[in-house]
């Protein structure tokens, strides 16, 4: 008798898991059907932007234009450089359908060598976020030197002119 009631509890307690987690998987794919996706679509002109050779403390701002493709205002949320030398200014204000922004981007050309950054762009794109690129080379400055005087040493002989 007890082995009867031990199996019939079994049974009935891996009934109970079972239907629970089916009822928890169409509560979930229930919630995520109701989640609508955004149609909001970021185009970019480029990806990349490669600075070529730039000498130190030269110019180190460069534009990434995009279009909203999307049929919704496009709502760029964040954007952030892989580190505190590349700083990003993305537009404030929503994007409408059709229409264009900018992406300015800063690199302190104050560190000579390599160039090869990141900018994460976080929107409420369909395509998500996007990921721009700067690439180049900060040309050390040349170091001026004023062109050494040679002045006559004192107690040296002097010519005489006669």
């Amino acid at each position: 008798m007890k082995k009867l009631i031990f199996t019939l509890g079994l049974v009935a307690g891996l009934s109970a898991l079972t239907f629970a987690q089916d009822g928890h998987a169409a509560a979930a794919g229930a919630t995520d059907a109701a989640v609508p996706t955004s149609l909001a679509d970021i185009k970019m002109d480029k990806m990349v932007h490669d600075y070529g050779t730039i000498p130190q403390g030269g110019n180190g701002v460069c534009e990434f234009k995009f279009t909203n493709n999307g049929k919704e205002p496009l709502v760029i949320t964040n954007c952030q450089g892989s580190c505190g030398c590349t700083v990003p200014e993305c537009p404030k204000e929503p994007i409408l359908p059709g229409k264009n922004g900018i992406i300015k981007v800063k690199y302190d050309t104050n560190r000579p060598g390599g160039i090869y950054k990141t900018v994460t762009v976080n929107s409420n794109a369909k395509s998500g976020n996007i990921v721009l690129t700067i690439k180049g080379t900060v040309e050390v400055k040349p170091v001026e030197e004023a062109f050494p005087q040679n002045p006559t040493p004192a107690g040296a002989p002097v010519e005489k002119k006669g």
